[in-house]
């Protein structure tokens, strides 16, 4: 195996396409073209990591923060950052970062946290837009079938609980070849009637390349016309942030207990309680001040997120709880989804879960 082949795996779980605009996610350093020796999953990527992978004989970090956020303009070793982007250099170590691709993942981050609450029911709690593209072509009747089906094989169509859903629609199409076309029906020079169908079929934009591929490579026709535009519906299974239920209601003393212990928080810090129980969690790892109004507009009783500031805590305005586990906290069982994630796609190689403890935040 190659570096390249645990990327496919790592994006079929979560794929680029889906990652905020701000952030910075796939390959950071390395050839992805390197002969894999071994993967090594943290949840940060430091120097104690990098000494972590070598001692491993893994040539492969898979970090869910990026090392790399902002441009870097000189590898002095002058702060932690180049230090760790050097001596992964020298030592041929390749560093993948996943971050928010991750984070939007129905399978992602915030999954995670439902399974270690016990949360049944789960949603997105902000989908993402613009992630829904529409695909419109026209194909000769008799390879109508054809077509549909090599453009279901590769991913279209898929509408949640539905797979091969198209609109068809029956028709005449016109055209006519100039002296270097070679139609492969009708005469160029001529005008050529042919009995179509349009074929409209939704796809999620990450397989926007491969669809065409399967157009293009299907169609019998020598200039395919086609027609994609992306769709303002939300998609339901990506997105920040998630919600739901407790299996019974517990009284919010029950719940921070419960939070605290499975979450491993060393503390929360929180809104003023509102003497009700709690049954509907809304959850968002990492710095999550954004969704506080999605989790109030979703109805949720409690908010566990990270990094809330002063003035944030306010914001709650009687309505819910808000806790605030730590930034770590909230994330860091997200290296153990991978990891299993991982060992079921490739049992040929070590992946190799790291017990370096990256939290920063140290508490008296």
């Amino acid at each position: 195996m190659i570096v390249q082949d645990v990327i496919n795996h790592i994006e079929a779980l979560s794929p680029l396409a889906y990652a905020e605009d701000f952030d910075n996610v796939g390959l950071l350093v390395g050839n992805k073209n390197q002969k894999l020796t071994g993967v090594l999953v943290t949840l940060d990527t430091l120097e104690t990591v990098v000494d972590e992978a070598i001692e491993a004989n893994c040539n492969l970090i898979v970090s869910f923060h990026p090392i790399i956020f902002k441009g870097l303009k000189t590898l002095t070793g002058s702060n932690y950052v180049e230090r760790v982007v050097i001596k992964a250099l020298k030592n041929d170590i390749a560093i993948y970062a996943m971050h928010t691709a991750l984070d939007n993942s129905v399978l992602g981050v915030n999954n995670m946290i439902c399974e270690k609450l016990g949360l049944k029911n789960r949603k997105i709690l902000i989908p993402q837009g613009q992630t829904i593209k529409k695909l419109i072509t026209f194909v000769p009747k008799n390879e109508a079938e054809t077509l549909r089906s090599a453009l279901f094989e590769a991913g279209a169509g898929s509408i949640g609980n539905y797979n091969n859903c198209s609109f068809n629609t029956e028709g005449i199409g016109t055209y006519k070849g100039n002296e270097d076309s070679n139609p492969t029906l009708g005469k160029k020079g001529e005008t050529h009637r042919e009995a179509e169908t349009q074929i409209s079929v939704t796809f999620p934009k990450h397989l926007e390349s491969q669809i065409l591929k399967a157009l293009f490579k299907t169609h019998s026709y020598e200039e395919v016309a086609y027609e994609i535009t992306t769709l303002e519906n939300k998609n339901q299974n990506i997105g920040m942030g998630m919600i739901g239920e407790l299996e019974e209601e517990m009284s919010e003393s029950d719940f921070f207990n419960l939070l605290k212990t499975n979450m491993q928080a060393a503390g929360i810090r929180h809104s003023k309680k509102l003497n009700k129980n709690i049954k509907n969690v809304a959850v968002l790892g990492g710095s999550g001040s954004f969704a506080i109004g999605a989790a109030m507009a979703a109805q949720a009783d409690i908010f566990v997120t990270a990094d809330l500031k002063y003035h944030d805590f306010f914001a709650a305005e009687n309505q819910i709880v808000l806790a605030d586990i730590g930034h770590y906290e909230s994330e860091q069982f997200t290296k153990n989804l991978l990891v299993a994630y991982l060992t079921k796609k490739i049992t040929n190689f070590a992946i190799v879960l790291s017990k370096t403890n990256t939290n920063p935040v140290k508490y008296f």
